[in-house]
């Protein structure tokens, strides 16, 4: 389990520099953002990867591993917006993202660290495109969650789906960096 906490650390460090470094392009534009677009976003990224997936071959140059990151950076914003629900500031400081970036990843990693458990890390032994498969279904419960106005009966809501879509592409990273997708 440690080689996999190691291997989790170094993927979000990626991620949240590719964050920070946008954050410093384009400062909090995201914040216009409603969960909505947020989970359309990702959808797009997913999808993209499907696509490639099935197709074998891409004409735009960034391949699934850039689309992974991107989700794992949307699944954040998305926390990171439910959680300033209320909150009317457009613009955030970097530090502040900084700060809830570090929240929402620790959050995410606890999560796994938990279904690792029970699960025996069931993940390593899945296809790339099983996983890739998990998120379209993910966002898809996200739309009908949001299609009902945040309401649900019995199932989880928007943020626990974010925090396992997040985990589910640092997964396919693993799988990617360690060339076992």
């Amino acid at each position: 389990m440690s080689k996999t906490v190691t291997q989790y650390e170094s993927i979000i460090k990626i991620c949240k520099d590719i964050f920070t470094k946008k954050a410093k392009d384009y400062g909090t534009a995201w914040r216009i953002l409603r969960t909505s677009s947020i989970t359309d976003q990702i959808f797009i990224k997913a999808q993209r990867i499907r696509t490639i997936e099935q197709t074998g071959s891409q004409k735009v140059d960034e391949g699934a591993r850039s689309e992974f990151i991107g989700i794992v950076n949307y699944s954040i914003i998305g926390l990171m917006q439910l959680g300033l629900d209320g909150d009317s500031r457009m613009e955030l400081p970097l530090e502040e993202v900084s700060m809830l970036f570090d929240k929402y990843a620790t959050e995410a990693k606890d999560l796994m660290l938990n279904k690792n458990h029970d699960y025996g890390e069931a993940w390593r032994d899945m296809r790339l495109s099983s996983l890739t498969d998990l998120l379209l279904m993910k966002i898809l419960r996200i739309k009908q969650i949001e299609d009902n106005k945040g309401k649900t009966i019995i199932s989880e809501g928007i943020d626990a789906n974010y925090l396992d879509m997040l985990n589910y592409a640092v997964f396919a990273l693993i799988r990617i960096e360690e060339g076992t997708a």
